[in-house]
């Protein structure tokens, strides 16, 4: 197995079921395959889950800190703790910081029966 840093997962890999993540919340993925390992995480919105790989695109750091902070305080947004981007929940886009412009890179994800897959 390697260490390399992956930026994409194969689709069909279960993460778990859907409330496993609180309504507005986020939660942080790890996934270990043979050619390195993944970090990504999936925020909640309802019945929708929205997914991007952990890493800003400014300075190619994780967004979090913290083990699943990567919420601005109301939980509408997405926030790197390291330099203040604010990214839009729905597609990624940098809406404030270093960044603007830029966005977040998307890992596919999707809810079937009632559990998060990668697509």
């Amino acid at each position: 197995m390697s260490d390399e840093r992956l930026s994409a997962t194969p689709p069909g890999i279960a993460l778990g079921p859907l409330d496993m993540i609180a309504e507005g919340a986020a939660r942080n993925f790890v996934i270990q395959m043979r050619a390195g390992r993944f970090h990504g995480f999936v925020v909640r919105r309802g019945d929708a889950v929205h997914g991007y790989v952990d890493r800003c695109p400014h300075m190619g750091l994780p967004l979090a800190q913290d083990l699943d902070a990567y919420l601005t305080p109301d939980g509408q947004r997405i926030a790197c703790s390291w330099h203040g981007a604010i990214f839009a929940v729905e597609d990624g886009t940098c809406l404030g910081g270093p960044c603007a412009g830029q966005r977040l890179t998307i890992w596919p994800v999707t809810v079937r029966d009632g559990a998060i897959v990668t697509a």
